[in-house]
């Protein structure tokens, strides 16, 4: 016991307040922050598979089980290549998190709300008529570093716009529209494809597309499509079909008003 106080002692004298304390608040925020990113993805499951691995690992060295122990050591100096390969998107979604903005810093609660309702008013004109689009809402990740070159845009979200720039006769309709902080800022992006095997073949381009750019960002996509003129929303890489106009404004207005919450907290 004298030497466990002694220990705590020392240890206690040698610590720096400041640069200590700092560095250990960088490492918690570090991993805080990867957490958040790899949160109800496929990569949260490997990191659960791996830390089963550590675990074996232990046991293997403490019960002298050395054929099992030769096999984890051979895998283990494999593991940052396998870690490269396997968490590729959420390491791709990380970098781009690095450059953070905030959605709805320059709009009101009414600004807010006429912008969800032109997007909600765009969305059930384009299904009824059976006009494919994609549309892009960014929020914390900055869309820059993600998006194929398209066409820039400054203009205010509504109904008649997005209408305009989706119609099948429109240079720019074969695309997505990103909308920032309440504006359209390009339209006619490619987005990156999902790689899933999990996505159902029935679904098209546009579907894959949303899948593929909410499994790297923290973005918003809804979705119309050209052959059912079906309503979607893509968020995490889950997509959520079949919306009517008030399900889609309860979903967008839900999904912001939560964002809002957490940056308050």
């Amino acid at each position: 016991m004298f030497t466990t106080f002694t220990e705590i002692h020392e240890s206690l004298a040698n610590y720096r307040w400041f640069q200590d304390t700092v560095d250990i608040a960088l490492v918690y925020y570090i991993c805080y922050r990867l957490l958040l990113i790899i949160k109800g993805t496929r990569a949260f499951q490997m990191l659960l598979g791996i830390g089963l691995i550590v675990i074996v690992f232990v046991a293997s060295q403490a019960l002298e089980f050395y054929t099992l122990d030769w096999l984890i050591h051979s895998f283990w100096s494999q593991i940052v290549i396998a870690a490269v390969i396997l968490f590729q998107p959420e390491i791709r979604r990380a970098l781009a998190q690095m450059g953070e903005r905030r959605f709805f810093r320059s709009l009101s609660p009414v600004e807010s709300s006429k912008f969800i309702e032109e997007i909600v008013k765009a969305s059930v004109s384009m299904a009824n008529k059976r006009i494919g689009a994609l549309l892009v809402l960014e929020r914390e990740t900055d869309l820059t570093t993600i998006v194929e070159m398209g066409t820039n845009l400054d203009a205010r979200v509504s109904k008649e716009i997005l209408t305009s720039i989706f119609l099948p006769y429109s240079p720019i309709h074969d695309g997505a529209t990103i909308i920032r902080n309440g504006r359209i800022t390009s339209a006619g992006c490619f987005l990156p494809l999902t790689l899933s095997p999990n996505i159902a073949k029935t679904l098209g381009t546009r579907h894959r597309a949303a899948v593929g750019l909410t499994e790297e960002t923290d973005a918003v996509v809804v979705v119309v499509s050209e052959e059912t003129g079906e309503i979607s929303v893509v968020i995490n890489g889950v997509i959520e079909p079949n919306l009517d106009a008030p399900k889609l404004r309860t979903t967008i207005s839900d999904l912001f008003a939560r964002q809002k919450q957490e940056r308050r907290t």
